[in-house]
């Protein structure tokens, strides 16, 4: 039985930045096995444990097989004679499909060390189609890390938009990641991206991004719900209304979007008679 150190905080050590917490992959292992070491199971779609001592998570290494539509629809197979390299095969990015052993080498099948020096999102494989979150995912990480989309992910990205794979997400998944990417620090760049491979035209057609606002309000550190609102507040109330439905927005969020539409012309005559006035709406 070997534990890896996996994910984002192999990439984040690369790129030196603080660590929030590390995710595990054991390799050679039964379930029966981790509990007898003190694991405690905690995974209910596949076998995940905490450790007994830091409570930090170790997942048994484990392939996925497509099996339905949507983010649910995988058949995970989790058994000693999966390999690291067949457990990171199935991840996102090759970012965040690196390795780190208990000496301290790095595993590093797909290259992923070379993407993150080039600053590159790159799918890890095929299977990458086989998930539409992981077309937020991708936004979400160009707004985070600034990096570009390699070619091949972005048109891989599209044909998904195209084929209707992107029409079965789950709201809740939907505004998990959408919500992270507006809260990164070039909030901007998830939207330049979802434009890129039509999620957005299909998704969010009410939506008219203003760049610069969105630069402004990252840079000022605005909460999650100042910005939300600043992208709804050229609509109409009962456009707010439909957005917040359908991301299944939380109600401070929705309440402050809500509040600003109501308020929109009390707002711009503010503005107009302040001597420091604002561009972003």
């Amino acid at each position: 039985m070997k534990a890896y150190v996996v994910g984002g905080a192999v990439r984040d050590e690369l790129l030196g930045l603080p660590l929030k917490d590390r995710d595990y992959v054991v390799v050679g292992a039964t379930p029966e096995e981790m509990v007898r070491e003190g694991y405690r199971p905690v995974g209910k779609e596949f076998p995940v444990f905490l450790h007994p001592g830091t409570q930090e998570e170790y997942a048994l290494a484990r392939t996925e097989r497509k099996s339905g539509r949507g983010y649910k629809g995988f058949t995970v197979h989790a058994a000693p004679d999966v390999t690291l390299e067949e457990d990171l095969r199935r991840r996102d990015l090759t970012i965040n499909a690196m390795a780190r052993a208990a000496d301290g080498s790095l595993i590093d099948p797909f290259h992923g060390k070379k993407d993150l020096d080039e600053g590159v999102l790159r799918h890890v494989s095929e299977a990458f189609a086989e998930d539409p979150v992981r077309i937020l995912r991708v936004a979400r990480f160009a707004a985070r890390f600034g990096f570009k989309v390699h070619e091949k992910t972005m048109q891989l990205m599209r044909d998904m938009v195209a084929s209707g794979e992107t029409d079965h997400l789950v709201p809740e998944r939907v505004w998990q990641e959408f919500s992270k990417g507006l809260a990164e620090g070039h909030p901007e760049r998830m939207f330049d991206v979802l434009e890129a491979c039509g999620f957005l035209k299909k998704f969010f057609p009410e939506l008219k991004i203003k760049r610069e606002s969105l630069q402004k309000a990252a840079e000022a550190k605005a909460l999650l719900s100042a910005r939300f609102a600043l992208l709804a507040w050229p609509l109409k109330e009962a456009e707010v209304e439909a957005l917040c439905e359908r991301l299944r927005a939380p109600n401070e969020v929705r309440e402050l979007a809500l509040l600003a539409c109501r308020n929109r012309e009390r707002l711009r005559v503010a503005r107009s008679a302040s001597p420091a006035r604002c561009s972003s709406c």
